[in-house]
């Protein structure tokens, strides 16, 4: 394995950090009596298990008594809502940014033993397959520093389905997270509606089965450059440090959440239904409506379904067959279908395998406030770019599509029209979104930019067994941009 050569020891947190940590380091012998080993070493936190935290997947709860501090790094620009989000900070194409995340050593410990309880212990796979659980690790306050400033108490946690678990049992600690920056407004007022440059929250990807470390960010360029509403990406370098100071966790990506700014700002209005469909129902087979498996982000409270049934009774309603023509407006009445066959455009060409057509999940559905129709939004797309798993991914011709489990492309697909409008979605996608001099011009210019951070990722915070791993993976992306330039051009030619 090769070694990050020093870089986390030498590149320490700058001085206000460092300040702080010396405060907590003191704070804590007059606060705790003795600090052993159930103690902070960096924190003048005594945590006790009584009351407050607020996440849901535990019984575990903390009593808050480290809030008495003062923010003094918050200004209006950097830390209140009343900004719009700054897109230009946040997110570079040209830029590989740097994040701390200082969390007590007590809380760091419960993050890990809630992993354990989860998925067992760490670097040891107890079955052959993964674990079947609903629910998500926990959440736990930490310190974040960008640049020299500090945001407060932002809730942190491990995030992911099978990539966590994979992550965790093959002992890397490179996992990825979740950040909410005003997860703990309750028991810290000092950080009521913090925001980081105008956004509440993010995910930080960790680039799980990507050794080019490319994918999740070309995948949404792709999406964004064809025109549909996607999440904005950034490369970001993680530091943690858990008592024993900054540990360079690896190149990751941050994404924008869907439920966050990318409806507030790429729709005229955050108001619309939004969810997040998982499980049997999201594959929209006739009669497998759940409500449960259509998960609200937005108007939690509101308990009406009817724009995904509706969507349901439009797709599967008998004039498909007796009556095209009707069949289509009414589908078009509830479900934005340029969208969806845009989608399904890019994807094809990306061969985006992990998600609908395969899986029953890595989307979202936003009911647009100014159509009222429901609206496809990609998410999840670190598995993209590649022929990719479970069979690989889709045929451009849905050929080897088991039509009768995704109804939604099935039904489309058969259509003349709708067909012919994929079609052409494919032709413009791949002459300019993917156009192979384009896209090939973007692995060069990102690959040489994460380079010297993906390949001094350190043994055990890195899917990368060597440097070679990361080279080879970009070759490969150039590759594909060329095989499915021919692969669109092959399919057009017998339509």
């Amino acid at each position: 394995m090769f070694s990050l050569n020093n870089l986390h020891l030498k590149k320490r947190l700058i001085n206000q950090p460092m300040t702080l940590l010396l405060i907590m380091t003191l704070s804590c012998a007059f606060i705790l009596t003795g600090c052993g080993s159930d103690s902070d070493s960096n924190s003048e936190i005594a945590e006790t298990v009584i009351s407050s935290d607020t996440d849901t997947s535990t019984d575990t709860e903390t009593e808050v008594t480290d809030a008495d501090f003062v923010a003094t790094d918050w200004t209006d620009e950097t830390h209140s809502k009343n900004v719009d989000p700054n897109f230009d900070e946040v997110f570079s194409d040209t830029e590989v940014k740097r994040l701390d995340i200082v969390v007590t050593q007590a809380r760091w410990q419960s993050m890990l033993d809630d992993m354990t309880a989860l998925y067992g212990e760490f670097g040891r796979s107890s079955s052959n397959s993964l674990s079947d659980t609903d629910e998500d690790p926990i959440f736990v306050p930490a310190e974040v520093f960008y640049n020299g400033t500090q945001w407060y108490r932002v809730g942190i946690r491990f995030k992911g389905n099978s990539s966590l678990q994979t992550s965790w049992q093959q002992g890397i600690l490179k996992l990825a997270l979740k950040l909410d920056f005003d997860e703990y407004e309750d028991d810290y007022p000092q950080i009521k509606n913090q925001r980081f440059y105008g956004f509440k929250k993010f995910s930080l990807k960790n680039n799980f089965d990507d050794e080019s470390m490319l994918r999740e960010k070309v995948a949404a360029d792709v999406f964004k450059d064809a025109g549909l509403a996607v999440s904005h990406t950034g490369f970001y370098t993680l530091y943690v440090d858990h008592g024993d100071g900054p540990e360079y966790f690896g190149l990751y990506t941050l994404v924008e959440e869907i439920d966050d700014t990318v409806i507030d700002t790429q729709f005229s209005s955050d108001k619309g239904n939004l969810y997040k469909p998982e499980d049997d129902g999201a594959m929209f087979v006739d009669g497998s409506f759940n409500q449960e498996d259509f998960e609200k982000k937005t108007n939690e409270d509101d308990e009406d379904w009817s724009d995904i049934q509706a969507l349901f009774t439009a797709l599967h309603a008998d004039t498909r067959s007796t009556d095209p023509e009707t069949w289509r407006a009414n589908l078009e009445t509830v479900f934005d279908v340029d969208v969806f066959l845009k989608y399904l455009a890019v994807n094809g060409i990306i061969q985006n395998w992990d998600t609908y057509g395969l899986m029953p999940h890595n989307y979202y559905l936003y009911n647009n406030p100014d159509n009222s129709k429901l609206t496809w939004i990609p998410w999840d797309n670190n598995e993209a770019l590649q022929d990719g798993k479970q069979g690989g991914a889709l045929s451009l011709d849905f050929s080897d599509l088991n039509s009768s489990s995704w109804p939604l492309i099935s039904k489309l697909y058969a259509d003349d029209v709708y067909r012919d409008r994929y079609n052409q979605f494919l032709l413009e996608v791949i002459s300019d979104a993917f156009e192979t001099n384009k896209i090939q011009a973007s692995y060069n210019a990102y690959s040489a930019l994460v380079a010297p951070y993906a390949t001094t990722e350190v043994s055990g915070y890195s899917f990368l067994e060597s440097s070679s791993d990361f080279y080879r993976a970009i070759d490969e992306l150039i590759e594909h941009a060329e095989d499915r330039a021919t692969a669109v051009e092959s399919y057009l030619d017998k339509q």
